[in-house]
């Protein structure tokens, strides 16, 4: 593939030649791509930026000379005009047994430990990428944790990660994450006001999450949460089921949610979360963007048909 590089949108372009949003993929759904590779496919499709997810297969944070290794990628972020936001939901990155282990609840002060030192990482290596922000998430309430412990626990060992994000310049943004201590909009705003409501401290906004859990529609949660966001992740879901599905398998009116975002200002990347689709990551890829630009179009200019499900059509092969 010859990737087609792109400069850096001109903020003085008129606002009638460029889009308002500014969508993204996750590498979470490109894991069987090598991250150069992953990368020059998303410039190559038209893609604003990337969501990467620090990983061993991509920028393992722990393998050595991660600085030049890190430098290596914020060229190539540059030469592709690709922002980019740096995301920390790898699934063993940290323990080969268990999943999102350890997290920032465990009862071992070392465990939770490993897990803010993961974070830290992630804080220097968005800095010297010129990422937008940093994502994180709770966790879950470990067995025998009282709610009050748990809490505290994420409070204290979020606040030198935020001190770092602060000296770094760049956002910590939390997600509300279903199953997790902090799982929703109000979990966040308790979180924020136990430490003070710290100017680092963002929000990660999930819309599937929000579909799934929350009591607002995603585009009111989209308008509520517009004080605090720092980033957004995409993709379908149904109420009640924690479930990452392709543009068109779900249930989410995506026009509405879109104008939301788009009348907030928010400046950040909207990124294509299908971490369990990634044995088709090239495919799913391709068909999301025209799916979210579409949807876009028809919230901001006239009413034009959002393709129904033929986004989200699996190519023949692995569906593991």
């Amino acid at each position: 593939m010859s990737p087609r590089p792109r400069p850096a949108q001109d903020p003085a372009e008129p606002s009638s030649r460029r889009t308002s949003l500014r969508f993204g993929y996750g590498t979470n759904g490109l894991a069987d791509l090598r991250l150069d590779d992953a990368l020059a496919l998303l410039a190559d499709l038209g893609y604003d930026g990337v969501g990467l997810t620090l990983d061993h297969m991509h920028l393992d944070p722990f393998a050595p000379d991660l600085s030049a290794r890190t430098r290596r990628v914020a060229e190539r972020l540059g030469e592709l005009g690709l922002g980019v936001t740096v995301e920390t939901g790898a699934r063993y990155v940290l323990d080969a047994r268990r999943k999102h282990g350890p997290s920032l609840l465990d009862p071992e002060p070392d465990d939770r430990a490993r897990r803010v030192d993961l974070l830290l990482r992630a804080v220097r290596v968005a800095a010297e990428l010129g990422a937008h922000a940093v994502h994180c998430f709770s966790g879950t309430l470990p067995s025998g944790t009282d709610e009050d412990t748990a809490w505290k626990r994420l409070a204290d060992s979020l606040t030198p990660v935020l001190d770092a994000a602060a000296a770094a310049g760049v956002p910590l943004a939390v997600e509300p994450e279903p199953g997790h201590l902090l799982a929703c909009l109000d979990d966040f705003h308790r979180l924020r006001r136990t430490l003070g409501d710290p100017d680092p401290l963002g929000l990660t906004l999930d819309i599937g999450h929000c579909q799934c859990l929350e009591p607002l529609s995603p585009a009111d949660c989209v308008r509520a949460a517009a004080p605090w966001l720092r980033h957004v992740q995409i993709e379908d879901m149904r109420r009640g089921v924690h479930e990452h599905l392709p543009f068109g398998e779900g249930e989410i009116d995506f026009p509405p949610v879109l104008e939301a975002l788009a009348a907030t200002g928010y400046q950040g990347l909207t990124v294509v979360e299908l971490p369990r689709h990634s044995h088709a990551g090239p495919h799913f890829a391709e068909a999301s963007l025209p799916f979210l630009r579409t949807a876009e179009a028809t919230a901001t200019r006239s009413p034009v048909p959002v393709p129904p499900g033929d986004p989200s059509a699996t190519p023949e092969g692995s569906t593991s």
